[in-house]
């Protein structure tokens, strides 16, 4: 299916550009990551996550303090625009169910006659939290070994292969950077969404690589960057329609899925986006570079 079938886009020949999006994009990220760090969720610290519902109008700050004389101060309190709904996370190795129950008793208490319901309740102990970091870590680690295993054996040349990781890279270090701009917490489900995120980036760059390699035996005559520009342009209506499918159903997770997949949804729309734009604008023009650069003296000749 081809929703540009004639483009002649140079992206080669932007990538100076390319890459000048892509510098600014992953300082922004690492910035933020070093000033403000990543909120890891209680699936990783240990804790205890809520969501209550009120009867009546509640302000964040009335709420707030209603809960440091309840006994649950230090709680990283949030409400839903729009509804009477809030979240209430509180990180502590001491927590257990007796003294929440304790706490949630004094918090009605303190509200008086605004009474609430408690929608969800999840208690994760500090054991627990550190088993599923390690799980995570272990998962993400495996994950990009994979990878990494694959696109040697699947090209010969091991550029191509540094070039899909950087790119992959890119996508996650800036989706990490999104979240921690936010200060939304990164828990299990964020974790596989930044593992799927890696997932459709490599994806895509594989496609693209696939097709340059086979333009370089059937083009062998013509300079590099018409080959690469060919190629790219060839395989951009398939990258556009993955993308934009990923995209259109995470959007509507996003405004229609409920509260629980909101940052998931989140995460896979600013992915994706990511995603598509390093397929393009990084992992190839990154072949063509090194390459390039290697071969001053003859930039005709494809190895």
């Amino acid at each position: 299916m081809q929703i540009f079938p004639k483009t002649h886009f140079d992206f080669i020949g932007m990538r100076w550009k390319f890459f000048l999006i892509s510098m600014i994009l992953l300082g922004g990220s690492l910035a933020a990551l070093m000033a403000r760090g990543i909120k890891y969720g209680i699936d990783f610290t240990g804790g205890t996550a809520l969501q209550v519902t009120f009867e009546k109008p509640m302000e964040l700050a009335q709420l707030r303090q209603a809960a440091a004389k309840s006994g649950l101060e230090g709680a990283s309190l949030q409400s839903y625009t729009g509804t009477n709904t809030f979240s209430i996370r509180v990180q502590s190795q001491q927590q257990s169910a007796e003294l929440l129950d304790r706490q949630l008793a004094a918090l009605q208490q303190s509200l008086g006659e605004n009474k609430f319901k408690v929608d969800s309740k999840e208690y994760v102990g500090p054991a627990v939290g550190k088993y599923l970091f390690r799980r995570a870590m272990w998962a993400i680690c495996l994950s990009l070994g994979g990878i990494i295993i694959y696109l040697g054996f699947r090209f010969a040349n091991p550029m191509w292969g540094v070039a899909g990781i950087i790119a992959l890279f890119h996508d996650v270090i800036a989706t990490y950077g999104l979240f921690s701009l936010l200060g939304a917490e990164v828990d299990l489900l964020i974790i596989s969404a930044m593992l799927t995120i890696g997932g459709y980036s490599i994806n895509d760059s594989i496609v693209i690589f696939d097709r340059i390699r086979e333009k370089l035996r059937t083009m062998r005559k013509e300079p590099l960057k018409q080959v690469m520009n060919e190629s790219m342009n060839e395989t951009l209506s398939r990258t556009i329609i993955t993308g934009g499918t990923v995209l259109v159903v995470m959007v509507i997770f996003f405004f229609f899925g409920g509260k629980v997949i909101h940052h998931f949804a989140l995460a896979m729309i600013f992915g994706s986006l990511v995603g598509t734009y390093s397929s393009i604008a990084v992992a190839a023009p990154l072949v063509y570079e090194w390459t390039m650069r290697g071969q001053k003296n003859n930039p005709h000749q494809h190895k």
